[in-house]
């Protein structure tokens, strides 16, 4: 065993060597696409050149006679597989319009690169190059690329089968809105827009499958940030019972939110394996994952703020017009309505009105990415107090200074209707003026401006908060959110002493081996090195929400940590019985129970792991095992909060 040799609480918050980056760092990773299993066959996609056609007929024959072709598949040949569409867990309304979304499509396409048919070779360059034989007959329909005209009348239709280009309408009103206007001194309105991009993690997406062998489960190894989330929604879309399907995550390379979601390509591929009898495996090309992996942002951004004549503010507006995309994925309409909690961000405010019309587009679908509705928000507001601390006079951070929360005044409870627990913006962006220097830059650009000279300095701050942690599920749930945001954690004690947490979130680059191990070893009072943190594969960590929502620390690992408290408690009462002492007497510290008190007395965490194992003298009201488990299901959620500045030469 090692010796703890150390205090406890020397891990967390200490800079440790990351666990992760050894394998890392010397190219012994196990990426999707580093797998290779024997017999394995290669998928490719024909997807559509075109932004919105019928598609009145797909020949497949000509690629089926190319070297090394083993199959080929239009929509209409693998129809029958799917027991519904690829899905959306996120319906904000009643009404909300979500067309049918099946992996292939048979009769329309509604986006550049939506997949018509299916390539299936012995080598990828073989795949790839049958497609170029596959021939589609698109006839072309008017493509809808603009959100506002979209929704004027007489606009073409993104989707032939809805009647309306309009997917939803969400609004929020808090306090009374007409009345913070009509009453105004001043009202400051913009118009941003809010562009479209594209994720690029470092690693394509990627899937492999293969087919039941001695038994009838179906492994899908796939470059995602949700393995758990996977395996549940693919068993929907492809009819494949869940306990007959393991999913596992490997080394993933970053996601951004794009890997949160159940694609095409999953589905495809786990159809193709079972069908063909044979493992598959795609990986996308960086022109696919422009084309097919969802976009982030893409919002018009209409927003108002009233002050009275003081300069606090009385109330803000918001009308939002947010871009679907073609098809609804697995959150992408719940995106833009997390802003709605945080258009107001550290200000306070009496009234708070929200609109959001979620609106189809012959466009790429739009999901979570990088703060996923909530960066959008701090935009539009921090913008709009500049520009409102421009037409008043005053100085854009007396403006804030004004209307943010006081560190006294928390907890907090916003006029969204949420509950602030902490705070203290005064002191971050005390820190962030002095290491920034900014009065004296404020001194320069004046001196510039003042001067005429040819090159102008730029200052831009943002002082922010968001709402993190994505985790009550009682808070979700009223948002018509389809899954709750709890996380669990497993701690077993090995009879060697070591321990092994199994974590339901899924890395892909955080570092949760190395910040887990860090909390298990402080809790138990064992080495850092003795900790090993296992993810990402539904067979091991058998329940698990994973990683997206900026949720991993606050709710998986608190997870960790309260399984940890439950290993502490059941070897405390093995503590008493071996030492012949009350519960209530045993103190721990650093690994070693002792009899307060009587400190010669005493035993470790590890000697009572083995004890425990041997099972020959244990308390007789509790079974031989210190392993425990956590579910954990936070109130609220979690609220970090910053000051961004930058300066900028033009």
């Amino acid at each position: 065993m090692t010796a703890l040799d150390t205090p406890p609480s020397l891990n967390v918050g200490v800079t440790r060597l990351r666990k992760e980056d050894a394998h890392l760092v010397t190219g012994r990773t196990n990426w999707t696409d580093n797998i290779t299993l024997t017999g394995m066959l290669h998928v490719a996609l024909v997807r559509s050149p075109m932004a919105h056609a019928k598609v009145s007929n797909v020949d497949v024959s000509a690629a089926l006679e190319q070297p090394g072709v083993v199959a080929a598949f239009t929509g209409a040949d693998l129809a029958d597989n799917w027991a519904g569409g690829l899905p959306c867990a996120w319906p904000v309304t009643p009404d909300m319009k979500s067309p049918t979304h099946l992996p292939l499509a048979t009769d329309e396409v509604r986006y550049v690169g939506d997949a018509v048919a299916v390539v299936v070779a012995r080598t990828r360059p073989q795949a790839v190059d049958a497609t170029e034989h596959v021939v589609v007959d698109y006839e072309p329909l008017p493509a809808v690329v603009d959100m506002e005209a979209a929704l004027a009348d007489g606009s073409p239709l993104a989707d032939t089968s809805l009647d309306t280009n309009k997917s939803f309408t969400w609004q929020k009103i808090d306090g009374e809105i007409d009345d913070a206007f009509d009453g105004a001194a001043h009202v400051t309105t913009r118009r941003f827009i809010n562009q479209r991009l594209i994720p690029t993690a470092i690693e394509p997406r990627s899937v492999v499958c293969a087919p039941p062998r001695e038994t009838r489960e179906t492994t899908l190894w796939s470059a995602t940030q949700v393995p758990h989330i996977l395996r549940l929604m693919l068993a929907l879309t492809c009819g494949v019972p869940e306990h007959e399907l393991r999913v596992v995550a490997p080394d993933v390379g970053g996601g951004f939110g794009s890997k949160l979601n159940v694609y095409a390509e999953e589905a495809i591929c786990l159809v193709l394996a079972r069908k063909l009898g044979k493992p598959v495996k795609w990986t996308e090309t960086r022109s696919e994952g422009y084309q097919a992996t969802i976009h982030g942002r893409d919002q018009i951004q209409d927003v108002s703020l009233a002050f009275n004549e003081d300069h606090t503010i009385r109330g803000m507006r918001v009308e939002l017009h947010a871009d679907m995309g073609a098809y609804l994925q697995l959150v992408t309409p719940g995106i833009p309505i997390l802003g709605a909690f945080m258009f107001n961000s550290i200000y306070k405010m009496d009234a708070l009105s929200f609109t959001c019309h979620g609106v189809f587009t012959n466009k790429t679908p739009t999901d979570a990415y990088r703060g996923a509705g909530r960066p959008e928000a701090t935009y539009a507001i921090e913008r709009l107090i500049d520009e409102a601390a421009n037409e008043l006079g005053v100085e854009p951070f007396e403006l804030r200074e004004k209307n943010w929360i006081k560190h006294e005044e928390f907890p907090y409870t916003t006029i969204a209707g949420i509950e602030y627990d902490s705070g203290n913006y005064e002191a971050a962006t005390a820190k962030a003026r002095e290491i920034f220097g900014y009065d004296e830059l404020r001194a320069e650009q004046a001196q510039r401006r003042g001067s005429g000279d040819p090159v102008q300095l730029g200052i831009g701050i943002s002082t922010f908060t968001e709402m993190c942690g994505l985790a009550p599920s009682r808070v979700l749930g009223s948002l018509s959110y389809g899954a709750g945001g709890w996380e669990h954690a497993s701690v077993r004690m090995l009879p060697s002493g070591k321990v092994e947490v199994i974590t339901g979130t899924s890395p892909h680059g955080q570092g949760h081996v190395t910040s887990w191990s860090q909390i298990a070893a402080d809790a138990l009072g064992v080495a850092y090195e003795d900790v090993e943190v296992r993810h990402g594969d539904t067979n091991v960590a058998h329940k698990g929400m994973d990683t997206y929502g900026s949720r991993s620390l606050v709710v998986g690992g608190y997870a960790v940590q309260v399984a940890c408290d439950k290993v502490v408690a059941k070897a405390r009462k093995v503590a008493a019985h071996l030492l012949e002492a009350a519960e209530d007497d045993i103190e721990f510290s650093g690994g070693t129970f002792s009899v307060s008190g009587s400190p010669d007395a005493n035993t470790t965490i590890q000697d009572i792991s083995l004890a425990v194992f041997a099972a020959h003298d244990y308390p007789e009201d509790m079974e031989p095992s210190l392993d425990s488990d956590a579910t954990v299901d936070p109130e609220n959620f979690s609220y970090p909060h910053g000051t961004h500045l930058c300066a900028t030469e033009v």
